[in-house]
């Protein structure tokens, strides 16, 4: 089971019409644009795509048209199949596993939360063997599941009873734990890491993968401070790091999410506004978001 993925992963918005509805139609234009970006795989409905705001009905016409779109194009897919409900969770893999995505992930519930470990394991188990034949990736994000449970713990007890655990989609700034399940059980697991905005810092622990939202639109950045890091020019690394830390609190400003897919839309791939609970940007929040973009040294952005 080739499980393995490095380099830069998008986390895909899920493109939204005006009236809030599921509009699968710009797909293909986000496809094009993160392949010109170098983009080689994509992470699909996961926290950037708003996985809990949309209905499994959607969740399922949203894999099945990535994987219509890819299809030929040498891109990758990993789909996010996490839910509270792990029967839907279990349907989702399936489905998944179906289309030939690459890999499944799965945030813990987070509603009704795994106490302990084994719990956390268990609720794992449930979904993956849905999918036996496609490699699992836990996807550990305590800052939006409040699931905070040790990861190293988590490798020790899932590798015997998840045949196909890959690994971690590792959202959380622990980065003792992090280098712990780099080294687990010899190196065999895939850490993916999580956090764009301390990329640099992954990088110099060992990181060989990363997902991130900021990858559908400045993936430049991203690729300078890999590109840096590998000749040791450790200078130029940090300053396209400083740059993916301005960009982002630039967007958090006035709500990451909402930034994030207007700053799209600069970049010509609409995918509409958030879904509630979360909030799109007014006209001139979008205006005044676009001129403090400019006045960035942050080259391509917007295009």
């Amino acid at each position: 089971m080739n499980h393995h993925i490095e380099g830069l992963v998008a986390a895909t918005h899920t493109p939204f019409r005006a009236d809030g509805g599921l509009e699968p139609a710009a797909v293909e234009g986000q496809a094009a644009h993160l392949h010109a970006q170098g983009i080689r795989t994509v992470f699909v409905g996961g926290s950037t795509g708003e996985c809990h705001s949309l209905a499994v009905e959607e969740r399922l016409l949203l894999a099945a048209r990535w994987a219509e779109v890819v299809r030929g194009t040498g891109m990758r897919l990993v789909v996010h199949v996490g839910s509270n409900c792990l029967a839907d969770s279990r349907r989702l893999a399936t489905q998944a596993a179906g289309l030939g995505a690459v890999a499944i992930s799965a945030l813990a519930p987070s509603y009704f939360k795994p106490a302990t470990v084994d719990t956390l394991v268990a609720c794992c188990a449930s979904v993956a063997g849905a999918a036996p034949e496609t490699p699992f990736y836990y996807y550990d994000i305590p800052a939006l599941t409040g699931v905070s449970l040790p990861m190293p713990r988590f490798l020790e007890l899932a590798g015997d009873r998840i045949p196909s655990l890959a690994g971690i989609k590792f959202t959380n700034v622990d980065f003792a734990s992090y280098q712990i399940c780099r080294e687990a059980a010899g190196g065999r697991f895939d850490i993916l890491w999580g956090v764009d905005e301390m990329l640099l810092a992954a990088l110099a622990t060992g990181a060989a993968g990363a997902v991130g939202s900021t990858y559908n639109f400045a993936a430049s950045i991203s690729h300078a401070i890999i590109d840096a890091f590998r000749r040791g020019d450790l200078e130029t690394a940090r300053r396209e790091q400083r740059r993916s830390v301005a960009l982002v609190h630039t967007l958090a400003k006035r709500g990451y999410l909402a930034s994030a897919k207007a700053l799209m839309g600069m970049r010509g791939v609409d995918v509409g506004p958030p879904r509630l609970p979360n909030t799109g940007l007014t006209a001139g929040e979008i205006e005044s978001l676009r001129g403090e973009l400019e006045s960035l040294d942050i080259a391509g952005i917007p295009a």
